[in-house]
């Protein structure tokens, strides 16, 4: 079966057809797993076009948006066994930040790669972060931090998580405007994404570590 209009649906940000269009390939017979295929291979060459500056933030956003509408048909569908990877991501805006594009974006890309994703939404508290790692047994928390003030919570998560006795069992990444590799490691992290396109390879080789 053809899923190129799928694949296109997505590099063409068709947010408005796509869930009518999953479901007629549900409809018709198509195997969920390979709708999902169809889905990440537009995800993917939204990403590269992302990469090579064809795409801006704008488009990103969309892509990321529409991404979730069919995947929110195909989902029920999909076997928990299916999709591919079944580790939990927690992920937050910290606390006294609003921001969540580039998490949202993130998280979306996550999703269509088949992980279980927690959001615990914007201007999250450490102890939230550390509940849902307890509740979950998450192995990454993903944090975003869009503001020079707040970076800072990042340093209390981690605290918080090692006084829960929890750091030594998650991988912690974080991502956001005023971070480097070097600002993420001496906040605590193990890891830091520049965008989402590089955030999703990056949690992907920490699971691996």
């Amino acid at each position: 079966m053809d899923l190129t209009k799928v694949t296109n649906m997505i590099i063409d940000l068709d947010i408005d057809n796509v869930a009518n269009m999953v479901q007629q390939q549900i409809d018709a017979g198509a195997d969920a797993q390979d709708l999902l295929k169809a889905l990440t291979d537009g995800m993917e060459e939204v990403g590269r076009r992302y990469e090579n500056d064809e795409y801006f933030l704008a488009e990103l956003v969309l892509a990321g948006d529409t991404m979730k509408t069919a995947f929110e048909v195909l989902k029920p569908h999909l076997k928990s066994s299916e999709t591919g990877n079944e580790t939990t991501i927690v992920a937050a805006t910290v606390k006294g930040d609003n921001h969540d594009i580039g998490k949202n974006i993130l998280l979306s890309m996550l999703v269509s790669a088949g992980f279980e994703v927690v959001d615990l939404g914007t201007d999250c508290p450490a102890e939230k972060i550390v509940e849902a790692v307890r509740t979950t047994g998450a192995k990454i928390v993903a944090l975003s931090a869009l503001l020079t003030t707040t970076m800072k919570e990042i340093a209390t998560v981690n605290e918080a998580l090692k006084e829960a006795g929890l750091r030594d069992s998650v991988k912690l990444i974080v991502g956001g405007a005023p971070l480097t590799m070097n600002v993420a490691k001496e906040l605590g992290a193990d890891d830091y994404g520049p965008d989402a396109i590089d955030g999703v390879k990056r949690i992907k080789a920490l699971l691996e570590s």
